[in-house]
């Protein structure tokens, strides 16, 4: 997978429409969330975009947000053809090198807590339901 990282002032129109596409069909379509994905955040200037490409179309995508002094990973998603091979991780580790050497924060799924944890981050807070689904905070000091 071909991984690039992207203010969104770097997006071309089709890219971003690419981006907001996938983030809709995982999110609001597949998990059932109708939830407004485009927050805002995307547009703030600290904010990176980490996109992963396999053979031109883009299949996975993670947010990194600047929150002051931690960096926040959030709308981590991967097409569902690109899933089962481990081609979340590459995803994962490129938003990471974009933290710096803040400590981060993130909240998972809770079936994914396990697997967040293999990149160093621990479970910071209580078990909550966001659109149904349950999320675990999880932090990862620096």
């Amino acid at each position: 997978m071909e991984i690039s990282v992207h203010a969104v002032a770097d997006l071309d129109p089709r890219t971003a429409y690419e981006l907001w596409r996938l983030r809709q069909d995982v999110f609001v379509v597949e998990q059932a969330c109708p939830y407004p994905d485009l927050d805002g955040r995307d547009l703030e200037p600290g904010t990176r975009h980490v996109l992963g490409r396999l053979d031109g179309e883009l299949v996975g995508c993670a947010r990194v947000l600047d929150d002051g002094g931690q960096a926040r990973i959030g709308r981590v998603a991967l097409a569902r053809p690109a899933r089962g091979r481990g081609l979340a991780d590459l995803l994962i580790r490129a938003a990471l090198a974009e933290t710096g050497d803040r400590p981060c924060v993130l909240d998972a799924q809770s079936p994914l807590a396990g697997w967040y944890a293999r990149f160093g981050f621990e479970v910071s807070g209580p078990e909550f339901v966001e659109d149904g689904i349950a999320h675990l905070p999880m932090r990862r000091p620096r």
